[in-house]
C-alpha cells in the first residue's frame, strides 16, 4: 500500500510540474509572437509611406489570404502585392495605424490579433478607419499573416 501511494504521488508530482512547463511555454511563445507582431505592425505601414511594396509583402506568409470587404478575397504569394497596388495606386494609402487590442493563442503556430486600423493620405489626412482580425502563422521566416481580415466603420 506505502509503495502505491509513493507511487501515486510521484506521478502526481510530474503531472503537476510536466503542466506548469508547458503552461511556461504557452506563455513564452505567445509573449514571442505579441513581440513579433508589435515589431512587423511598426513597420507595415512605411511600405506605403516609402512606396515599397517588399516591406508590405514580407509581412505575410507565402499562402495568406487578405480578406478586404466588399471584394473577394486575394490569396497566395502574390496577394500582398496585388493589394499593396490596390492600396498605394488605386485608394492612394500612403500611412496608417494599428491599434492591437488582444493577442491570443489559437493551437500551436497560430496567434489571433484584434484590433483597430487607421488609413491616412498623402496628404497626412484620416481617410479611413476600421477594425482588424489577424491569424498570424509562425513560418520558417518567422511570424508572418496568414488570414488578414478587415472592415471599415464609415459607409461609403
Amino acid at each position: 500500500m506505502k509503495r502505491i501511494l509513493v507511487y501515486l504521488a510521484t506521478v502526481v508530482f510530474f503531472a503537476v510540474a510536466s503542466g506548469t512547463d508547458v503552461a511556461a511555454q504557452h506563455s513564452a511563445a505567445l509573449e514571442e509572437a505579441k513581440k513579433a507582431i508589435a515589431e512587423s505592425n511598426a513597420i507595415y505601414f512605411q511600405s506605403f509611406a516609402k512606396g515599397d511594396s517588399s516591406i508590405f509583402i514580407n509581412r505575410y506568409a507565402e499562402d495568406a489570404c487578405i480578406m478586404a470587404p466588399n471584394s473577394p478575397a486575394l490569396c497566395g504569394a502574390a496577394a500582398p502585392l496585388q493589394f499593396f497596388r490596390l492600396a498605394y495606386n488605386d485608394i492612394g494609402l500612403r500611412n496608417g495605424k494599428f491599434i492591437t487590442q488582444e493577442v491570443y493563442g489559437a493551437g500551436e503556430g497560430y496567434v489571433v490579433e484584434v484590433g483597430l486600423w487607421q488609413s491616412f493620405n498623402a496628404k497626412g489626412e484620416l481617410f479611413d478607419d476600421g477594425k482588424f482580425l489577424v491569424l498570424w502563422k509562425k513560418t520558417t521566416r518567422g511570424w508572418k499573416m496568414y488570414r488578414d481580415s478587415f472592415s471599415s466603420n464609415r459607409q461609403h
